[in-house]
């Protein structure tokens, strides 16, 4: 296999029409440029430039060999820039876990991501059971605990502290009386997140730390938090809501927060990822992505395209 840095030396030899020239242009000794010609001439078995100390001439056969030097050394700039390319542009397939109701957060950004990077390619896998983010081959997974994952395998990325809030709808506001204490949400018609027919425990803390229990019987109960997210906002009752789950909502009026000082303890919203994967710019895009569409005012990558 022909030495590339070989062909070098012979291409700017060449191209600068003799060694002198071409150690001023390349800044290489001249006599280490000579040398290597010499073995490169020694390697093909043939003489590829003639040189005296009054004339330099490029034998037919060196002309020759110059031609495909230099395609070959064009090539080779090519694939240097190819790779850097496809290393600095996301691109792949990356898979993300989300729990259920956090998808629906995601699913509002995802068009401008995939838009921003064409070769890049996601699948999101929803579900509220613990991810192995190794043996399940996920790239990114969005969790929330009150306590951070110890797993020394995988990096962390927070993104803030959520915990559920107590929401109605104006219209349920407008006919019933707002509780003002958690003792009083008893003698409301309330929204349960459980798929049990018992009664339902809400523990709530406000910010001195005091801690209550309201212990209630729904009006309606589900397991998922988008039933009873529709439920509250159609009117049916006082609901016990994550925040994430209610964001929407809440901002644009269609609910409601009621005893703003008490909520429910507060887990840490975060991305898990392992640590060589994430080097990765398409996984490194979707951490990015997922910490704006979660939390917009924490991160930093724009969403707009």
């Amino acid at each position: 296999m022909r030495d590339l840095n070989d062909l070098s030396f012979f291409v700017d030899v060449v191209a600068n029409a003799g060694f002198s020239a071409a150690s001023r242009a390349t800044g290489v000794p001249k006599s280490r440029i000579s040398r290597r010609v010499a073995a490169l001439e020694a390697q093909l078995g043939v003489q590829l430039v003639e040189r005296t100390t009054r004339r330099f001439r490029v034998t037919d056969v060196g002309e020759a060999v110059y031609r495909h030097a230099r395609a070959a050394l064009n090539e080779t700039e090519a694939i240097d820039h190819v790779v850097s390319r496809l290393k600095a542009e996301p691109q792949g397939l990356v898979r993300i876990s989300c729990p259920l109701d956090a998808d629906r957060v995601l699913a509002s950004a995802l068009p401008a991501l995939l838009a921003r990077y064409p070769q890049l390619r996601v699948q999101v896998i929803v579900t509220n059971r613990r991810i192995d983010l190794i043996e399940e081959n996920v790239d990114v997974a969005i969790r929330v605990r009150e306590t951070l994952d110890t797993d020394p395998d995988l990096q962390m990325r927070k993104i803030s502290r959520d915990g559920s809030v107590l929401v109605a709808s104006p219209d349920f506001l407008a006919t019933h009386a707002a509780p003002e204490s958690p003792s009083a949400i008893v003698g409301l018609p309330t929204l349960g997140h459980t798929d049990r027919p018992e009664l339902v425990r809400w523990t709530l803390v406000n910010a001195a730390g005091e801690e209550t229990t309201v212990l209630h019987e729904p009006r309606l109960a589900a397991s998922t938090f988008p039933i009873l997210r529709q439920a509250a906002i159609d009117g049916v009752g006082v609901g016990l809501l994550p925040e994430l789950s209610c964001r929407e909502a809440l901002a644009d009026g269609r609910l409601v927060r009621i005893l703003p000082d008490w909520a429910s303890r507060h887990g840490i919203l975060h991305l898990v990822f392992t640590a060589g994967r994430s080097q990765l710019p398409g996984v490194r895009a979707v951490i990015e992505f997922a910490a704006a569409a979660l939390n917009p005012r924490y991160a930093t990558w724009d969403l707009d395209v």
